[in-house]
């Protein structure tokens, strides 16, 4: 056998031992976690579900068949230990302007004004019961299920099950289980009607099973609160939600303005709310060159440049975070402002541009939030994303060093927090 045959063998059999250890040792053992599976039903999650009023019939008729599914995201079988976090070698991230896809705004928003008009009755009588406009209902109800019609294949219980036995968040999952095992107990739905997202959401508002038990209100009156399958019921379940976390009557979610330079982005944050008059007095101005409304004028406002200087910019309204109750993002809760503009009024794109503020690295921004943290400043979670108090930290940052204020993450900040 010459030299280069062996080479070759020697490099064949370390492809194989390569190839063999990227094979998730859990592969190798599933039926045996299978196992544990069955056993943790009986033994862990049986007597929990029985402390919370779950009959055993209930109980066993909701796990008939019920397996594992190891096609969900985020498992840690046991045996196995959680992934590393991955700040530092997650991909790329870019301009925030990339959430607002213009084809999908169009497009969400000329059905959301047909299904408007066509359950224009039943929306009203929804806003005279919660306040909640029906523009902001509707807007939610496309970008969480595209109008009930999406595609929920997934078992519930099967999802929730999973997740509860081996995820990263265990607790929260079998919480989310037992609150299902309610539903079923009460009569809501079976297991097999109750169909959900790959994360164990519900029905057309996409709802989490202790969200259904705070919210879900049976609107056309037919004995249950059905969130799958009744348009009625979805969109006041909807808006019941809204009203529970603090929607205000009369109010609207914000307005795209215009800040000038002389004025520091550093100051946005629901904790410096003030009365939008006062931010009008620092020359603050809505892009559309509309005044504010008189009504608003007294009432608190917030400072919100999601992008920094390098987008759009708003003044928002408390109901902008009830807005994120539904959906903790700003970005969330602007879509679903924008949209809902769109559905009402023919409203088109934000005025201002999202600027290509270039790649940067999650651990980038983990990196800037950490020297941050040691100078003294609050950037919130420390977790690589820019949220608002990394944003106004930032800026301020950049004022006390000589640095005109941007109050986003920026490749040319690199390495200067120190």
């Amino acid at each position: 056998m010459s030299k280069r045959t062996v080479e070759r063998a020697i490099a064949l059999v370390f492809a194989m031992i390569v190839a063999l250890l990227s094979v998730p040792a859990l592969a190798q053992n599933r039926p045996d976690v299978e196992k544990q599976f069955q056993g943790w039903i009986v033994s862990d999650l049986g007597p929990a579900a029985k402390k919370a009023g779950i009959s055993e019939k209930t109980l066993r008729a909701a796990f008939q068949g019920v397996t594992l599914n190891w096609d969900l995201p985020d498992l840690v079988p046991p045996g196995t230990t959680p992934p590393k976090h991955q700040d530092q070698t997650q991909a790329e991230f870019s301009s925030p302007g990339a959430y607002f896809s213009e084809k999908r705004l169009q497009g969400l928003a000329a059905t959301g004004r047909g299904l408007a008009s066509t359950h224009a009755a039943v929306l009203k009588k929804i806003e005279a019961t919660y306040g909640v406009p029906g523009e902001i209902v509707v807007a939610i109800w496309g970008r969480e299920s595209g109008f009930g019609r999406a595609k929920l294949p997934y078992s519930a219980v099967q999802v929730l099950a999973t997740k509860a036995f081996m995820s990263t968040r265990k607790e929260m999952f079998r919480d989310e289980l037992i609150a299902a095992l309610k539903m079923i107990e009460r009569g809501d739905v079976d297991a097999a009607t109750m169909k959900g997202s790959w994360a164990g959401a519900l029905g057309q508002p996409q709802f989490m099973p202790s969200s259904y038990l705070k919210y879900a209100v049976d609107f056309d009156r037919d004995g249950d609160p059905d969130i799958w399958n009744s348009v009625p019921d979805s969109l006041a379940s909807i808006a019941h939600y809204l009203q529970k976390e603090g929607w205000s009557r009369a109010r609207d979610w914000g307005f795209e303005v215009t800040i000038p330079e002389r004025v520091s982005c550093a100051q946005e944050g629901p904790d410096l709310a003030k009365p939008i008059s006062q931010w009008a007095a620092t020359g603050i101005t809505r892009i559309s060159g509309k005044d504010f409304p008189a009504a608003d004028l007294k009432a608190s406002g917030m400072m919100l440049v999601p992008a920094g200087r390098h987008g759009p910019e708003f003044l928002v309204t408390p109901n902008f975070y009830v807005l994120k109750e539904y959906n903790n993002s700003d970005l969330y809760a602007l879509f679903i402002g924008n949209l809902a503009d769109r559905i009402a009024s023919g409203a088109g794109p934000f005025a201002a541009q999202w600027d290509d503020i270039g790649k940067m690295l999650r651990s980038d921004v983990l990196a800037m939030q950490k020297a941050l943290v040691a100078k003294g400043y609050d950037v919130g979670n420390v977790d690589g994303l820019p949220g608002y108090k990394t944003r106004r930290s930032l800026g301020d940052w950049q004022v006390k060093n000589g640095l005109a204020p941007t109050c986003y993450p920026h490749p040319s900040l690199k390495g200067k927090i120190r």
